[in-house]
């Protein structure tokens, strides 16, 4: 399997996927967190696949998935529209959050 090209706005706020627009993550984050971030969002979008048949675990999951992505910047208020120190500040809670489960 190939990964995909992905292709920025001019911008920078967005990507585009298989011509379809999504919000980049926050490029204000720090490596580690952004890293962090990722790994949690990967394990959900796991767990929403494993939890096919179970309605409370997949609902769980995808709450997961809804945090990991608004720490990254991707769901929520713009990253754009925040200071960097609001927007690093989502993340560390959103991280918090994720590895408080």
């Amino acid at each position: 399997m190939t990964a995909e090209k992905v292709e920025h706005t001019e911008d920078g706020r967005y990507i585009i996927v298989k011509g379809r627009r999504w919000r980049a993550t926050d490029p204000g984050l720090a490596e580690d967190v952004k890293e962090r971030l990722v790994h949690h969002l990967m394990a959900a979008r796991r767990a929403v696949a494993a939890a096919r048949d179970d309605e409370a675990a997949r609902k769980a999951a995808r709450a997961r998935v809804q945090l990991a992505k608004t720490g990254l910047g991707e769901r929520g208020t713009a990253w754009w529209d925040l200071t960097l120190a609001e927007r690093r500040g989502r993340a560390d809670d959103c991280l918090r959050r994720l590895e408080a489960d």
